[in-house]
């Protein structure tokens, strides 16, 4: 018996992926949900008929919430009341669940997933795979789940919907919801992507201070690679010792000492609550 998921966003770019993964698929049959004129015509230049939300929420199995993070409370108020009894509700990213933004209803299941993207350190032989940084289908990627309510056995379907829809799957990790708060945003947003950005800047520095672009770029990504495999084991080789010393030096410099609150509670909390706000 197939699956029936109502894909609310379904002209977006997250929603056309999903579309796109699960359309020929024999073991779902997708309803796709649109409000606006404009997406719905959207729809229907790709030969697909929009359908109400009302009727898709009176057939579905599951309801999968392909919207920008602002408007899952919003949407979530609206969808979750029609749901049917044991229906699950999936949403592809964890700031509005953490963020208390999804209704109480105990008879609907919530899960929660997202993806890792492909990591910088793979083994994809096609050129398309190896430059697919995002994750679109062609290079293997991890992913996270939490099953946030509802039974032990709906772990299993949510995670099946996730591997098909983020696939090719390297790995799929088991979590919580507020432990895949702690890796988006603290960890890849609010750590990584802030020293990335920050490398940038230091970059364009050097730059500004005389460096030839090309030679700064070049120099910058080919130490980057390195050092990821020195710090994340990839291989045995070790900083120097005057590099150990200049990261000594600099931390105090460049950090402040309290940096991991960004991981407590009250930090996620106000993190979160800026992204589904919209501020």
């Amino acid at each position: 018996m197939r699956t029936t998921i109502a894909l609310f966003g379904a002209a977006g770019n997250m929603g056309t992926r999903i579309s796109n993964t699960l359309k020929n698929d024999p073991e779902f049959r997708l309803l796709h949900v649109e409000s606006g004129e404009g997406s719905q015509a959207k729809l229907k230049e790709r030969g697909i008929s929009p359908v109400s939300k009302e009727e898709a929420l009176a057939q579905a199995d599951v309801a999968i919430l392909a919207i920008p993070d602002a408007l899952i409370g919003k949407v979530a108020h609206e969808v979750v009341p029609a749901m049917k009894s044991g229906a699950m509700l999936i949403c592809l990213d964890p700031a509005a669940p953490y963020g208390g933004k999804l209704p109480a209803r105990t008879d609907v299941t919530y899960f929660v997933t997202h993806p890792a993207h492909p990591s910088v350190f793979n083994d994809e032989k096609d050129e398309e795979a190896r430059r697919d940084f995002f994750g679109s289908g062609k290079a293997k990627q991890s992913i996270v789940n939490a099953l946030m309510q509802g039974p032990e056995s709906d772990y299993a379907k949510g995670e099946t919907i996730s591997r098909k829809i983020f696939g090719p799957i390297l790995r799929s990790h088991r979590v919580t919801v507020d432990q895949m708060a702690m890796l988006e945003p603290a960890l890849s947003e609010t750590v990584a992507a802030t020293c990335i950005t920050v490398m940038r800047e230091a970059m364009d520095e050097a730059i500004r201070r005389g460096v030839p672009a090309e030679a700064a770029r070049d120099f910058l990504l080919g130490h980057i690679w390195i050092e990821l495999a020195i710090v994340f084991n990839e291989t045995p080789w070790h900083f120097s010792a005057g590099a150990k010393k200049a990261i000594e030096n600099a931390k105090p410099m460049l950090f402040r000492s309290d940096w991991k609150k960004v991981f407590e509670e009250k930090h996620l909390r106000d993190s979160v609550e800026r992204i589904t706000s919209g501020h």
